[in-house]
């Protein structure tokens, strides 16, 4: 019987033992099923600091405003480039709400902008916008931006401001603006009136697109201003121009000017990277800039609270189709294209225009709901163009590895 009795002891002991050479293994196993997870779970949901990664789940241009407490990258005394019809807070707009939000795309963050970063990725380059005064709103954000890491030197100013360009020295970037609000040449024949060609593209940024090594392009509300058409020098309509001639609407001539532009770019010899910009939506309500209309809204809108259709749904819908198909186009080519679609985005944000404080003092009845106070919403835009340049600059590295 004692003998029996030991021998369940010695049992006992040898499974004590076992049990206790198991827990080191078992604690070791626990915490790397955890960092497995952990792991899993930072891959799926990105930091902040991740900034975008490549994963098809992430829509940059699909998201949300939050607020923030981050003040903006610059600011209006900071800035030698804010132009003073959209310098908001000179003209004395009483909140500062519109500042304080960043956009949060589904899936994914933004890192905040890094001026130096992308200047050394522009080292050596050129880049060049084309477009309206949408397009010069833009433009002087994205010097804002870069004047962090090193102001650029003006270096040419066409006559009536047509064309500018100025240079960030330190790394050889050069930054050119080429004025053409249609895309297609045009002439003035009043203060809100132009007559248009739909078969000639404007020539000063045709004429040196060779020269540059990405190409910004949009087009915008010029459209829906009164014009007369033409092609083969023949008048073939027009639009909201009250006379005899063939009413075509705004969307006919917005759509040949893209099919006329992207059909430049996609059977020319040279082959930058071309970003195309969309449509940016007016938020003017009750009336137009000098007939009572309004743009008074301090946050953003939510999803889904806001579906104007003055707003330019069916010109974003041209936009999409017709780039569609010249990315198609162009990629048999080797030419390669992005799309910056900010439309939607932008939509989100009637807060974010002059307003009534275009300028100081105050124009009478005048309310700019069309342009973007500086700094704003539109530096956003700069951020997902700085970032998807970037994201090309680094492909090209790797693939002449």
């Amino acid at each position: 019987m004692a003998k029996k009795v030991k021998l369940e002891k010695k049992k006992c002991a040898a499974s004590r033992n076992k049990n206790n050479n198991m827990l080191p293994k078992l604690t070791i196993g626990l915490l790397m099923g955890v960092l497995y997870l952990l792991t899993v779970a930072n891959a799926q949901l990105p930091s902040l600091e991740d900034g975008i990664p490549e994963n098809e789940k992430c829509d940059l241009f699909r998201g949300e405003w939050i607020p923030t407490t981050s003040a903006p990258s610059y600011t209006n005394t900071s800035c030698k480039f804010v132009y003073a019809r959209w310098d908001c807070i000179k003209n004395r707009r009483p909140d500062t709400r519109y500042l304080y939000w960043r956009w949060k795309p589904h899936n994914c963050n933004l890192k905040k902008p890094d001026p130096k970063r992308f200047l050394n990725g522009m080292r050596d380059k050129s880049l060049a916008m084309v477009g309206d005064s949408l397009l010069r709103n833009q433009m002087q954000s994205l010097l804002c931006l870069l004047s962090k890491a090193e102001e650029s030197v003006d270096t040419y100013y066409s006559g009536a401001y047509k064309s500018m360009r100025w240079h960030f020295r330190s790394y050889n970037f050069t930054l050119t603006e080429y004025w053409a609000p249609f895309l297609l040449q045009a002439e003035s024949l009043s203060k809100r009136k132009s007559k248009i060609y739909l078969d000639t593209l404007e020539s000063t940024w045709t004429t040196e697109y060779h020269r540059h090594d990405y190409i910004i392009l949009s087009a915008g509300p010029w459209f829906s201003t009164p014009t007369i058409m033409m092609e083969n020098n023949t008048i073939v309509g027009c639009h909201s121009c009250k006379s005899e001639f063939k009413e075509l609407g705004s969307f006919y001539p917005y759509r040949r000017a893209l099919q006329m532009a992207f059909n430049f770019i996609t059977t020319t010899d040279h082959k930058p990277l071309v970003v195309y910009r969309t449509w940016s939506p007016e938020h003017f309500e009750y009336g137009e800039w000098y007939s009572g209309g309004l743009c008074n809204r301090t946050v953003p809108y939510k999803e889904g609270e806001y579906n104007d259709t003055r707003t330019g749904h069916g010109n974003y819908a041209i936009d999409i189709e017709e780039f569609n198909k010249a990315a198609a186009a162009g990629s048999k080519k080797g030419i390669h294209m992005k799309l910056l679609d900010v439309y939607h985005l932008s939509l989100l944000r009637a807060d974010g225009h002059p307003g009534p404080y275009v300028k100081y003092p105050l124009e009478k009845n005048a309310n700019d709901c069309l342009h973007w106070c500086l700094p704003g919403a539109i530096d956003t835009w700069n951020e997902l163009m700085m970032e998807m340049m970037l994201n090309e600059v680094d492909k090209s590295l790797k693939d002449n590895f």
